[in-house]
């Protein structure tokens, strides 16, 4: 390897050897303020990584890895979603650690599994993907199980495990069909293969199906969405905004490089087959989201309609179909970040195996009159959400339903704009709950100021709010960006 290569892959060595100092640090001395600190300068130097890898790209690192302009606007963007995560997880895991114990191996956890997630976007091998999908996996099942005096954050780690452990054997075995056949696992290569004989092979296409079971369960996309609604609710809630987030995101972004470079758009079956999820994800998550009254229930059931929006753009194919995609996956990151921020500072210290997180639609009943600034932010969310205008989420979903229409996609468009109409009302639910005037008020709304290990979080949830506001209003610099470097 050159010295070129070694700047390429400054965003990967950085976390990983941030995370290595940190368990250095915890191996010595324990102090869950410096760990957290370690974490987030790890995301603020891997980000640092990102822009001097920019000078190099495009550039193939053996055939692992692929690091061009697409890879590292993604590797940006999920390094900004593990430094927010962190700075919601700090005054968290301090309200959550009721027994006093020493917390610091959760922000190496986190470190790890943002690790992971920024080699899947760069993964152009089937060896790359495995080892970036079994990084971020595995960190995960410890971050959703870390408050093992809670009974809800076990069980939902130990049905992550088993329905991830089986997902990822599905990918394990679809791998080696199609390595058997094609004898290589190179996403290029595999294009190569598409075209001549063995693309039409049955071992092949069983290969290949059984990697899209594999996508749809990461994805969480109907019908492999069961475990989505019970790991959202028992998970402690930064937690659930990374894996809403930047677990999903490293999933999609490399989704669309592998469909690409595989050149699967012009395989009627499997367009079939995605249009089919697609329609089915967004009936699915929006009617089901309109029974909840769990507030991460109802955020769960609508990643997964959200999921299905996106699959829209990702059928329409084409360049547009790929800024599309970026622009809706910001204005994703931004929104669910914040919704799970608003819940992260809400929720109460524990107090025993019973503690939960603010997470019941009852609890917010009054919020705008006790906390009207996180009511306000919360309301901006969900309102990004539903598409309204003036906020990133309408423009996000303007982009997808212009993608839509330029490659003729009219069913799948008023699918969409259908299943838009359905979810406004389970956002405007929580609104008016919001500013519900009643005697009876959420047991999770106290009035008094936060706390001092909260202010990073709020500051987070402030940038994110401007965020919001700001690209929806003017969206033309993330625009010039996506242009530069996810098309790249």
């Amino acid at each position: 390897m050159s010295s070129l290569d070694f700047i390429a892959l400054l965003p990967i060595l950085t976390l990983a050897g941030f995370a290595l100092f940190a368990m250095l640090q915890i191996a010595f001395f324990r102090r869950l303020d410096i760990a957290a600190v370690m974490c987030g300068g790890g995301c603020v130097a891997a980000l640092g990584g990102v822009f001097a890898a920019s000078s190099v790209a495009p550039r193939t690192i053996t055939s692992l890895l692929i690091i061009d302009g697409y890879g590292l606007f993604y590797a940006g963007l999920i390094v900004l979603a593990t430094a927010i995560v962190t700075t919601l997880s700090y005054g968290y895991v301090v309200k959550q650690n009721a027994e006093q114990e020493e917390c610091e191996e959760y922000f190496v956890l986190l470190l790890l599994a943002g690790l992971g997630a920024v080699v899947l976007t760069a993964a152009g091998h089937f060896v790359s993907f495995f080892l970036g999908l079994e990084l971020m996996s595995v960190s995960l099942y410890g971050l959703i199980g870390y408050f093992r005096i809670r009974r809800r954050p076990i069980e939902a780690a130990v049905k992550y495990l088993i329905l991830s452990a089986a997902s990822s054997a599905f990918l394990l075995f679809g791998m080696a069909l199609m390595y058997f056949q094609t004898g290589t696992m190179e996403f290029v290569r595999l294009g190569t293969a598409m075209t001549t004989a063995a693309g039409g092979d049955r071992m092949f296409v069983t290969g290949m199906a059984m990697t899209l079971v594999a996508f749809g369960f990461k994805l969480a996309v109907a019908p492999f969405h069961m475990w989505t609604p019970d790991v959202y609710e028992g998970a402690p809630a930064p937690v659930t905004a990374f894996i809403a987030t930047a677990s999903k995101g490293a999933i999609f972004a490399l989704l669309l490089r592998y469909f690409t470079q595989v050149n699967s758009g012009h395989d009627p079956a499997l367009w079939w087959i995605f249009s089919m999820i697609a329609v089915v994800s967004m009936f699915t998550g929006n009617l089901l989201a309109l029974l909840q009254q769990n507030v991460k229930r109802i955020l769960a059931y609508s990643s997964i309609a959200h999921l299905g929006y996106l699959l829209v753009a990702f059928l329409a194919a084409g360049p547009l179909a790929v800024e599309a995609v970026t622009f809706y996956l910001v204005a994703y990151f931004v929104t669910t970040l914040g919704a799970f921020g608003v819940v992260s500072i809400l929720t109460k210290p524990a107090e025993g195996s019973d503690a939960s997180d603010a997470d019941h639609l009852e609890d917010y009943r009054g919020l705008f009159w006790t906390r009207p600034w996180l009511s306000a932010s919360l309301t901006l969310m969900l309102l990004s959400l539903a598409g309204i205008p003036l906020t990133v989420g309408f423009l996000g979903k303007f982009y997808i339903i212009a993608a839509g229409v330029h490659a003729s996609l009219w069913l799948l468009v008023i699918v969409l704009m259908l299943n838009s109409v359905i979810g406004l009302f389970y956002y405007l639910r929580m609104i008016v709950v919001m500013a519900a005037t009643t005697s009876t008020q959420g047991t999770f709304l106290p009035r008094h100021a936060t706390g001092p290990d909260e202010w990073a979080a709020v500051f987070s949830l402030t940038v994110l709010t401007l965020l919001l506001i700001g690209i929806g209003i003017y969206p033309d610099t993330l625009i010039r960006l996506i242009q530069t470097l996810a098309l790249s």
